[in-house]
């Protein structure tokens, strides 16, 4: 078994390179992964629902945060759902909803955007940047420096645009996206530290708990607060021992703008940076950690669905 791992490495290295070969094996697989899933009534989606939680997915009747969410990406159509996942798109909904001058206050600034890495205009663009492709999560290249390789940049950019994201995952929102580069200014602290990433989870328009990134750059931790600011005890989450965050003085600013970022979703979560007391747009997500974040004790993972009522094509209420 050894050997022929070691004899597949040479054309695993050559496909992972050739981004022509890259996109049509990760679209091979994705699109394989996804039809089986559909063909077995999720089969594939209940197993790793069921390995990584250690309880059953029901589609039927979903009750917990976590159900609703894989609920959500196979049954909400909702279409201004692609446009809002869309890095690039969403840019012009905050405006729609926040206002022009609003809007223009907590946009990162747009430094470029393309279909064609090769035209990313690396001499003119002001460091610290950061590249993405609009059509994913989690996917990223962060230039603080001159130190970088254009060309190792451009591949990689190349492969983003090539391959679908979440598909394999049910996650739909990202399938009808016009696939872009996104490269926008890197927000830095005082430190030389990405700040905080304040993700305010919107039930219905009212914020049930705040999740907190910091230390990205570093040694990444988590905190959960509820809607009193009260820490979350569960397994996985820091404790007030090991951390105080204090909230944000404008952190009531942070909850209108969140609400009105989510008044067209019934769940949806905002994501906003506090840097220097000013408040910057991240993204907003869809399907949270895909519906597989591990609660302990479990009863947080029903608490949290409790707040949050389906309903079939409730866009158009």
């Amino acid at each position: 078994m050894k050997k022929n791992r070691t004899m597949l490495m040479p054309i695993k290295n050559r496909i992972h390179r050739n981004v022509f070969l890259y996109g049509i094996s990760r679209n091979v697989k994705t699109y394989l992964i996804y039809f089986f899933n559909i063909l077995t009534n999720y089969s594939i989606e209940k197993a790793r629902f069921y390995k990584l939680l250690g309880y059953k997915l029901d589609l039927k009747n979903p009750k917990t945060f976590n159900e609703k969410i894989i609920w959500k990406k196979i049954h909400d159509r909702n279409p201004l759902l692609p446009v809002t996942a869309d890095k690039y798109e969403v840019r012009s909904y905050v405006k729609e909803a926040l206002g022009e001058e609003k809007a223009k206050e907590i946009l990162i600034p747009l430094l470029y955007v393309t279909n064609k890495p090769e035209t990313i205009p690396f001499n003119e663009l002001p460091i610290p940047f950061i590249i993405k492709p609009n059509h994913s999560s989690g996917k990223y290249i962060i230039i603080k420096d001159k130190k970088y390789d254009k060309e190792e940049i451009i591949r990689t950019c190349r492969k983003w645009l090539k391959t679908p994201y979440g598909l394999e995952k049910l996650e739909w929102v990202y399938q009808p996206i016009k696939r872009k580069i996104v490269i926008e200014k890197l927000l830095i602290d005082k430190e030389g530290k990405i700040p905080k990433d304040y993700k305010l989870h919107m039930f219905h328009e009212k914020c049930i708990f705040t999740l907190i990134i910091f230390g990205r750059m570093d040694s990444i931790g988590r905190i959960y607060f509820d809607k009193n600011w009260d820490i979350l005890s569960f397994e996985g989450n820091v404790s007030s021992q090991d951390l105080k965050m204090e909230k944000p003085r404008n952190y009531k600013v942070m909850l209108k703008i969140a609400q009105k970022l989510s008044a067209s979703f019934d769940l949806v979560r905002v994501d906003l940076y506090n840097l220097d007391g000013k408040i910057y747009f991240g993204e907003l997500t869809h399907y949270p950690e895909s519906g597989i974040r591990k609660y302990d004790p479990k009863y947080f993972d029903f608490e949290l669905g409790k707040y949050w009522n389906l309903k079939t094509n409730c866009w158009e209420s």
